[in-house]
């Protein structure tokens, strides 16, 4: 099990108590340090099952700046978390082939019974 994680978010931190509580072992990815690349997010978002606009921190003001009311291509928006991170939703815990966003993290209990 795997976790993006960003220590200063309340709901990532609340994510990775539940996991924790459910004594599951787990690679904390601080996706802000480390970012994640173009291959790395498209499996995510496929995982996810959405498509990457659903991804957009859209309260961000990085977002409302630079990005609102453009359209933009699924890529674009790709290649838009890539390269400023803070713009992913958060957290994404990530599973074998299954991901969650920890929005709300009880979501994250979807995958301790997934197989």
């Amino acid at each position: 099990m795997k976790i993006l994680h960003n220590p200063r978010c309340r709901k990532s931190r609340e994510t990775l108590e539940i996991i924790k509580s459910q004594n599951m072992n787990c690679e904390i990815i601080l996706y802000l340090k480390h970012k994640l690349t173009k291959k790395e997010m498209k499996k995510i978002i496929k995982m996810l099952n959405i498509n990457p606009h659903e991804l957009i921190r859209k309260e961000e003001e990085l977002y409302k700046k630079r990005f609102k009311n453009k359209k933009l291509s699924n890529e674009e928006y790709i290649n838009i978390m890539c390269e400023y991170p803070i713009l992913m939703q958060r957290p994404i815990v990530i599973k074998d082939n299954k991901a969650v966003l920890g929005r709300p993290p009880i979501n994250v209990l979807d995958l301790f019974n997934k197989k």
